[in-house]
């Protein structure tokens, strides 16, 4: 088991009316007067909390006493010393339930609160992203012919219709050179990963409830208890710990670094790792549910680093260039974008995004996403770094990013490369050329697919 997160009190306290500022520009789920009962809370708890130290200096002196009139056979000051101590102990014990109390509500509040925001990030909601860059070729017409799922059912890439039968909606097998293709992805993202330092890892996909929150993940709805945005396992054990499937990679990989102290020197630590993302919320209704564009299973290659405090905004920017790298060889539109407060995550400081276009689902999709968490799972998860210099111990910043969330990359390069006979009928998906080094078909067999 971690140890309790150990949150910034005093920073929430001191900055109670920009924290309550950040959480309305974020609509962050808390109570309308939140900070302030921190704030409120905190003092309680200070102030408890030196009168608690007081009574136990104070026990520790009569402690002395009583030594003393036992060696002078004092026994009616050993018996007045006696009566105090005991008096102490009982409000000690007081004391002790009132400060356990102040903090356990403390940090209940506090947890609430989502991280402070970079100055730079848009306010308001999704359409006011910021636009940071764009690359690859023209953005095709809008066309329903293109729609993936049309093409990938023709081409016998992906068979929705027996999924369902074995899992219900919102799942998928990827068949025949669909399957390679997710193969030849995985191995395409992590490749340029390792070649920037990143080290490779395969992750567990089942974690403890307790790491998900700390990394900033809700596995139940607060609001709704009966609603669930995790898979949670039922163990036949009552005393094991709450599981459930991970959402993404992200989590496993920053519970390898929970409760540990690095050397400065030692950071960053860069983890590549591949996983399943299992999302029980994703069946949504309508056009943005169709097909692989949403779904409750998905392979996800997963961009991590542990770095120091004043290093995490260069190590944004260095992530942001690997995602470049992987997307840009697979020669897709794709623009780049400055996510406003109401779209960053509880634990983001700074978000980008990245989307491709898909003609045949008629606009922009996420296929990356990159967030600074500063020291908002550090914190959470002790993470920390030792400074040579002076001694002291510091918490890290920790940041995550999307490598490569294969069925979204499927859809973009189903859409744009889709190769129609001139009847109209889909016959082949022509395919970048970087993909073909990774390609486990017999190339003269892959009737379906074509090389650029």
């Amino acid at each position: 088991m971690l140890p309790p997160p150990r949150l910034n009190y005093r920073s929430i306290s001191e900055n109670s009316v920009n924290k309550s500022t950040n959480a309305i520009n974020r609509k962050a789920p808390l109570p309308a007067d939140a900070i302030h009962k921190v704030s409120r809370l905190y003092t309680e708890f200070k102030n408890s909390s030196h009168l608690l130290n007081e009574r136990r200096n104070a026990r520790s002196m009569i402690g002395e006493t009583i030594r003393s009139s036992e060696s002078r056979k004092d026994h009616e000051a050993k018996e007045n010393a006696l009566k105090h101590a005991k008096a102490l102990k009982d409000e000690i014990a007081e004391m002790e339930t009132t400060c356990s109390r102040l903090e356990s509500e403390l940090l209940e509040l506090a947890l609430a609160i989502p991280n402070d925001t970079h100055p730079s990030s848009p306010l308001g909601p999704e359409s006011a992203a910021v636009t940071l860059a764009t690359q690859g070729p023209a953005c095709l017409p809008v066309s329903p012919a293109r729609d993936h799922l049309v093409v990938a059912k023709k081409l016998k890439l992906v068979d929705m219709e027996n999924a369902s039968n074995v899992s219900g909606t919102s799942w998928y097998f990827l068949m025949n050179e669909g399957a390679l293709l997710e193969l030849a992805l995985t191995n395409h993202a992590i490749s340029v990963a390792i070649k920037h330092g990143f080290q490779p890892v395969t992750t567990p996909d089942v974690v403890r409830s307790d790491i998900a929150q700390r990394c900033g993940f809700q596995p139940r709805d607060p609001s709704h208890p009966h609603h669930t945005q995790s898979y949670h396992l039922h163990s036949t054990s009552p005393s094991s710990p709450e599981l459930i499937l991970a959402g993404t990679a992200e989590i496993p990989i920053a519970g390898m670094f929970a409760n540990r102290l690095f050397l400065s020197k030692a950071l960053p630590q860069k983890i590549v790792g591949v996983g399943h993302a299992f999302r029980a919320e994703a069946g949504a209704r309508g056009a943005e549910a169709r097909g692989l564009y949403r779904v409750h299973q998905f392979t996800k290659v997963e961009l991590f680093a542990v770095t120091r405090a004043e290093e995490s905004e260069s190590m944004m920017e260095e992530i942001r260039q690997v995602q470049d790298s992987i997307l840009r060889e697979l020669d897709l539109p794709i623009r780049t974008l400055d996510m406003p407060t109401e779209e960053l995550g509880a634990s983001a400081y700074r978000k980008y995004d990245m989307e491709a276009w898909m003609p045949g689902r008629g606009g922009w999709g996420e296929v990356t996403s990159l967030s600074n968490c500063t020291d908002y799972q550090a914190r959470r998860m002790h993470i920390r770094y030792h400074l040579e210099t002076n001694k002291q111990n510091l918490f890290a910043h920790t940041l995550n990013g999307t490598a490569a969330a294969i069925p979204r990359l499927i859809v973009a390069l189903i859409e744009n490369g889709v190769e129609f006979d001139e009847a109209g009928e889909p016959v082949a998906i022509v395919l970048p050329a970087v993909l073909r080094q990774y390609w486990l078909g017999t190339g003269s067999q892959d009737t379906v697919v074509k090389w650029k």
